[in-house]
């Protein structure tokens, strides 16, 4: 069994699109986790005051007319923000998905949401360390069951609860409780989830474009004008606040 030193949030989400940046959250379950076992399930339909592509209701079955009269995120975000405070948070490829788009979704409507401190387990990276499948599979493989209603976040996050625990029984190399787990998987070093910057020796590095490879501080001091250029371009509202964080300690060190 995975011993829980505090709370574990679950989460998954049906979105819009798979794009953290202009994309939103048309559901969202998150089953927490005690450490005495007990779980809390909190599901949530949301308008994401956008339309919804034919090919994303095509996965997931959530039309508009299903979340017209649904709450926005904004009305549910201090909620939320309750509901997994102090929780180390967990999910099938959320470190690179459900997280960031989480996050993305608090920061749009002015709220800021720490992940700091906060340990977060990927059940898909260690099942691709170990299986290499999908959620689907890895259902099947740890636990042995057919995953009804794929795509329906509550069954979803459900699910990857029961294959987490099915991974820590199999897997004993992996410990029996979150930072364990973390450690066996390797904690990603992230900057901003987009992955835009990544971290070499403590120092924020470009990862794409004319200057990738190159030092972040580095370009903001000697070309400011790059600043601005990122600012107004599409990038998601968490690489433009960790690219604002980065300016203004070099601007401090500057001074």
């Amino acid at each position: 069994m995975l011993k829980l030193t505090r709370p574990l949030a679950v989460i998954d989400l049906e979105t819009t699109g798979v794009n953290p940046g202009t994309d939103r959250i048309i559901e969202i379950a998150i089953v927490k986790i005690m450490p005495d076992g007990k779980k809390i399930v909190k599901r949530k339909l949301l308008n994401p005051e956008m339309l919804i592509p034919p090919s994303s209701s095509a996965i997931h079955g959530i039309t508009d007319e299903m979340v017209r009269d649904a709450p926005t995120f904004k009305q549910v975000a201090n909620e939320l923000k309750q509901f997994i405070e102090n929780c180390d948070m967990a999910g099938y490829n959320s470190n690179r998905f459900d997280i960031p788009l989480l996050v993305e979704e608090f920061l749009r409507i002015g709220m800021d949401f720490d992940c700091k401190g906060r340990s977060m387990v990927d059940a898909q990276k260690i099942f691709h360390l170990m299986e290499q499948r999908t959620l689907s599979a890895a259902y099947k493989f740890y636990c042995d069951k057919n995953l009804e209603e794929a795509h329906s976040a509550e069954a979803d996050a459900l699910a990857t609860w029961e294959v987490l625990e099915a991974q820590v029984t199999k897997y004993p190399q992996l410990g029996d409780n979150v930072e364990s787990i973390v450690k066996f998987t390797g904690e990603d070093q992230i900057v901003d989830f987009a992955r835009r910057f990544t971290l070499e020796n403590g120092v924020e590095i470009f990862n794409f474009g004319k200057y990738k490879g190159r030092a972040v501080a580095d370009i903001l001091k000697n070309e400011p004008q790059y600043y601005d250029w990122m600012m107004k371009g599409d990038f998601p509202m968490h690489t433009k606040q960790k690219l604002t964080e980065i300016l203004n300690r070099t601007l401090l060190k500057k001074g």
